[in-house]
């Protein structure tokens, strides 16, 4: 026995077995170690890909091929028109051809003549006659213009009895008594909200015209147009809540002057899409927090389907106001394409022969990416034809996909980027095959993450909203805009409809007038910047 009361072994038996004993203890804490070691790789590798590497998910389209996949659909083609195809020793290079400049914008002629003495023959010295000209075409640009509108309202008299008097009544303006014309508010709205231009650079352009305005005044004018527009966003809501279907998804936001909260704490901008691809609606609203609370606040009377994100903040008012819950599949290709990046491998450069390792997120994203180009296909069919497509060739996909996640799941740590990807899936499988059950939902959320996609972008160059008034006028601002984009209206010549016509309206049918899913969009044409 030792000093600390253990016995030493007295047989070679003992000993073999304690030696044995120790030899697995050792290869277990190797293991971990080893586990360890290989999870904060992968990591470190997928850190260094979202730090330095492509956001983009697009895999190299060979490598589905070491699966047998069924064949896919080419990717979505470039937008120009038809390109002209150029011959090179190597390879084919594709020159995309340039788009026609716009007929709707104003011609001024500039034109080009020979010098006098080069206008005669110079066989027979006869004057030469104009039989044709060469048209090209060049953008110009004219910088803004300021201009003082001056708003003089005539009296009048009664010649006899000189005591009748009667002034013109003022056209009732967006924020009355203010310098503001509805012009200038929708240009500083469009330039803030479209072109994520902040106030104050907004105020040296404005020096550079020779207008001196404070940010403290651009700033309260739009706090008055986010109140302004209030009827139409409340019209909105209705018809949004009226559908069958909508996403959902929020992004943070901070807040400087918010009652109880520190100035860097963060707050939210919830967002809501009808999904509809006639008259499609984008709303936009601020809360403090992320609870579950909120939306089923904001979803209160809608008795359709919620498209989300895998957020829990959503169950209670799915559970709570009885909506069916669909997850997203664009969130689970995410998680997937990660994990090859976790490898160490780009996507879009992958080696002839990828590790073993890849190859399990390869087979999943092959799945992913048929049922996208099935997407693809039938993505302008009406509904019941995109059920029907679904339910013959997107079930038997999502079979095939959930038999063999179900296969390597047990085989995968579950720490690992592919593991995390693989409960990621398992645990809403019944909300990412929901889609196929009605032609009117969609595969994945893309639809309200590409709404949220400008917020996002004005966000890092605004950093904040100083208050909770502004934070609630920027959400109205925003709804209205993004609204309109997504019914090709061109947002400054609607928000400068809108901020002249909708102080004189009266009635609830003058307001709904103005909705930009209703407008006609010929009464824009006067107002384009």
């Amino acid at each position: 026995m030792n000093a600390e009361g253990l016995e030493y072994p007295t047989t070679i038996a003992e000993m073999q077995a304690m030696l044995e004993s120790q030899a697995r203890y050792f290869e277990t804490q190797l293991a971990k170690r080893d586990s360890t070691i290989e999870l904060l790789r992968e990591q470190l590798r997928l850190l260094q890909a979202q730090r330095f590497g492509a956001s983009s998910e697009r895999v190299a389209e060979g490598q589905f091929q070491l699966f047998n996949e069924a064949e896919l659909e080419a990717l979505s083609e470039d937008e120009t028109s038809e390109p002209d195809i150029i011959e090179v020793p190597a390879h084919r290079r594709v020159r995309p051809r340039r788009k026609p400049i716009p007929e709707h914008l104003p011609r001024v002629p500039v034109v080009h003549d020979l010098e006098e003495h080069e206008k005669f023959c110079p066989h027979d010295g006869a004057a030469l006659k104009v039989i044709d000209s060469e048209v090209s075409e060049q953008l110009d640009i004219i910088p803004a213009t300021v201009q003082v509108l001056e708003h003089r309202r005539l009296t009048y008299a009664c010649p006899c009895c000189k005591r009748h008097v009667k002034t013109a009544p003022m056209t009732r303006q967006p924020i009355p008594k203010s310098l503001a014309s509805p012009g200038l508010l929708a240009y500083a709205a469009t330039s803030k909200f479209v072109d994520s231009l902040p106030l104050y650079r907004q105020v040296q352009i404005f020096a550079r015209l020779g207008v001196d305005l404070s940010r403290a005044t651009l700033a309260t004018w739009m706090v008055r147009c986010g109140q302004l527009i209030q009827p139409l966003i409340n019209l909105l809501r209705e018809e949004l809540l009226a559908g069958p279907y909508l996403h959902m998804d929020e992004s943070t936001l901070q807040v400087l002057k918010e009652a109880g909260k520190a100035p860097e704490s963060k707050s939210y901008l919830w967002v809501q899409h009808s999904g509809a691809s006639v008259h499609p609606i984008v709303l936009f609203d601020y809360d403090p927090t992320r609870s579950g609370e909120v939306p089923k606040r904001l979803l209160e009377g809608f008795e359709g389907a919620l498209h989300t994100d895998g957020y829990d903040g959503y169950n209670l008012a799915v559970r709570e106001l009885f909506l069916v819950h669909l997850f997203c599949w664009a969130h689970v290709r995410r998680k997937v394409v990660d994990a090859l990046k976790a490898q160490g491998l780009n996507p879009k450069k992958l080696p002839a022969k990828p590790p073993d390792k890849a190859r399990r997120a390869l087979k999943l994203l092959g799945l992913i990416k048929t049922l996208y180009a099935i997407e693809r296909r039938i993505k302008d069919r009406p509904p019941d034809e995109r059920y029907r497509v679904r339910q013959a060739e997107a079930v038997p996909v999502l079979d095939e996909l959930k038999r063999y996640a179900d296969e390597i799941r047990p085989r995968v740590a579950p720490q690992s980027t592919l593991g995390k990807a693989l409960t990621y899936m398992h645990n809403l499988w019944p909300g990412l095959v929901r889609y196929t059950e009605d032609g009117r939902y969609s595969i994945d959320n893309n639809i309200v993450e590409n709404a949220i996609r400008p917020f996002c972008l004005g966000r890092k160059n605004w950093l904040f909203a100083d208050t909770v008034a502004g934070a609630n006028s920027s959400a109205n601002l925003y709804s209205l805009i993004a609204t309109a984009k997504a019914n090709g209206l061109e947002p400054y010549a609607y928000l400068r409809h809108v901020f002249t016509e909708l102080p004189k309206a009266e009635t609830v049918e003058a307001i709904e007038a103005l909705l930009p899913t209703r407008i006609d969009p010929s009464v824009l044409d006067n107002n384009r910047a």
